[in-house]
């Protein structure tokens, strides 16, 4: 009687990493994952939120080139970024409403503008969220750094733990980040909005002294010209950075998810104009500018409330959530990157969901190229800064112009009306984007200026390969019917064991005609009884399929097994299968112990298209003996 196979008891069906980023979902269970308008604040908006700690301040920097006399124009510079903020907002309920598979201005100018201007909105959106993430995490730590120096030498560390974090919690799924998130987002809200009224009512700490010395010269070093204003107006526009997301990651919304979008959109841009223009009206009315040690929004928060307990707390919740705005990236990239799949320009495996539903080779890849960009920099947010807004505001730019072209095609109700406000917003957005080109360009806008190009590349090399391999396999085409061959299956054995039972059962499964191999190395201190005896076992076992002895005095198993191969072929037109034997021990550190023969063997035939290579694994229990 034949031996027993042994079995191996399966493995728990929850692992480690289960335990991490949850249980596998089904398609009907990845409702849970999808968000509400509140959490899509906390989940798609943080990047746009968070920007008023250094919008207002970018704006102010500017001004101050041209002297005290210039921080004036603060207000009514942030008064035509609120506009623009508007016409954004408007103009993204409306690609939600036409575009409801997200991608935001890779869908729009897809549709309406050709393949050229997509791939330079995938471009610019990828460069774009890569830079968020690492700028978003960079700034928190920095804001934790710069109030206990003594961690100033784990800034990397901490970036590559904070981002490993978010990762992990967005592998969960995005309504996992966005719970998780929430309570700081809504605090930081609140906050701050608190702050801004009290500010503007009764400020606290108006006349209390202000940490650091003024930056602000008594001598201008500009004068107030358009073009100053105009640097002004595309420095503060950094505040706009984060509104598109929501338009890119429409799908992950509840049902019905255009509506719930929409209204994400509108709590975002309502909430992120009353801050902008709280800030402004507070840092014009008193005479805010550049200090030592401080930024302007410290100093705004100073002196509404005094530096008590209300201003450490809103800072730290600052600090929390600056690092928490890398989330927004998690949400947009794995959808576009799953878009540009889908149209045959990144691998197709980008399009595919992992087992909590969500686009998980996306979320990798951001993660990496993060992790790259904040070790590349050292975690120092002022090395990315120039970098920062000009891929969205590309996107930005295309969208707008895509959604003119749409509504020319289209002309629904009021399509005229429609298409001026974003030949408005397309033509101001475009003019902030060169400005930053042009003002930003050697101080580091150059490697973006490189990067896109170089993903518009890959993306043209890409499908270009995709198409040239459709056109060899005939994809689409209705092919011949199948013909049948005989076959002819080959199992390399080395002993005549259970494992060669278990073999060869599934060599005879397969049909066709069966042959094992056994190669005899032929040394002169060899033992040259060894295959004697396995030609007698075999006659002894008689399964079947004959056994063929191959002789070599060379070191080599390999080369006779593939000089026999082409022998076969040689002899008819046959498909030939080669099926190896593979031991599966239970324990991991008992693996390199086994299958020598199928690591050579497979790499051997791995570039053969004549010939099937297939395992058949065998699973044992190595038990350590006891006493």
């Amino acid at each position: 009687m034949n031996a027993a196979l042994p079995t191996v008891d399966k493995p728990p069906s929850r692992s480690i990493w289960n335990l991490l980023i949850g249980r596998p979902l089904r398609s009907s269970d990845a409702s849970q994952e999808q968000i509400t308008p509140v959490e899509g604040l906390s989940a798609l908006s943080l990047d746009a939120l968070t920007s008023v700690a250094y919008g207002p301040e970018a704006i102010i920097v500017v001004l101050a080139l041209a002297g005290a006399s210039a921080l004036h124009l603060i207000l009514p510079i942030t008064l035509a970024i609120i506009a623009l903020l508007t016409i954004l907002v408007v103009s993204y309920r409306q690609v939600i409403d036409a575009y409801p598979g997200g991608g935001g201005a890779y869908a729009v100018s897809r549709a309406n503008l050709g393949a050229g201007a997509s791939l330079l909105a995938g471009g610019s959106l990828i460069v774009d969220y890569t830079l968020t993430v690492a700028v978003s995490i960079a700034a928190g730590v920095g804001s934790l750094t710069s109030a206990f120096p003594s961690l100033t030498s784990l800034t990397v560390p901490m970036c590559l733990a904070i981002l490993g974090v978010i990762t992990l919690l967005n592998l969960r799924g995005l309504g996992a980040s966005a719970r998780a998130f929430l309570l700081p987002t809504l605090l930081f809200i609140v906050g701050l909005l608190a702050i801004i009224v009290v500010g503007l009512i009764h400020p606290l700490g108006r006349h209390h002294a202000q940490p650091g010395h003024s930056l602000l010269s008594t001598h201008s070093l500009q004068a107030v010209s358009v073009l100053l204003i105009l640097k002004a107006f595309s420095a503060g526009c950094s505040a706009l950075t984060g509104v598109e997301a929501i338009a890119n990651g429409v799908p992950l919304f509840k049902a019905p998810r255009a509506v719930r979008a929409k209204r994400t959109e509108v709590l975002l841009g309502s909430i992120l104009g009353v801050m902008l223009l709280g800030l402004a009206v507070l840092g014009e009315r008193w005479h805010v500018g550049p200090r030592s040690g401080q930024t302007v929004l410290s100093q705004i928060m100073g002196m509404a409330v005094g530096r008590h307990w209300a201003y450490f707390a809103v800072s730290l919740t600052i600090t929390i959530v600056l690092s928490l705005a890398a989330n927004t990236s998690f949400g947009g990239l794995p959808i576009l990157t799953s878009l540009l799949a889908r149209d045959n320009y990144l691998p197709h495996f980008f399009g595919l969901r992992d087992d909590r539903q969500v686009f998980g080779n996306g979320i990798w890849v951001l993660a990496i190229l993060s992790a790259g960009l904040l070790i590349a920099v050292g975690g120092n947010t002022i090395s990315m800064i120039p970098l920062f807004a000009i891929g969205v505001f590309t996107g930005f730019t295309l969208s707008q112009s895509g959604l003119v072209v749409h509504w020319w095609r289209t002309r629904p109700e009021r399509w005229r009306y429609r298409a001026v406000v974003n030949g408005l917003g397309a033509v101001v957005t475009l003019l902030a984007t060169v400005i930053f080109l042009i003002t930003k360009f050697q101080a580091g806008a150059w490697v973006v200026v490189v990067a896109i190009p170089a993903f518009i590349v890959l993306f043209a090399r890409i499908h270009a390969y995709y198409h040239r391999s459709a056109q060899e396999i005939g994809a689409g085409a209705v092919p011949g019917p199948p013909v049948a061959r005989p076959s002819l299956v080959i199992v390399p054995v080395n002993n005549v064991s259970t494992i060669t039972q278990h073999a060869i059962a599934e060599a005879l499964s397969l049909g066709g005609d069966v042959v094992a191999l056994y190669v005899s190395l032929d040394y002169p201190d060899r033992d040259q009884h060894e295959s004697a005896e396995i030609e007698a076992l075999w006659r002894a076992w008689h399964p079947g399929p004959p056994l063929e002895v191959l002789h070599t005095e060379f070191a080599s198993v390999v080369g006779p097994i593939v000089e026999y191969i082409d022998r076969a072929r040689a002899k008819g037109d046959r498909q030939i299968v080669v099926l190896i034997p593979v031991v599966e021990p239970r324990r991991l550190r008992y693996r390199l112990l086994h299958n020598h023969i199928d690591l050579v063997l497979s790499a051997a035939l791995r570039k053969r298209t004549d010939v099937v290579v297939a395992r058949v694994r065998v699973p044992i229990e190595a038990r350590r003996r006891s006493g």
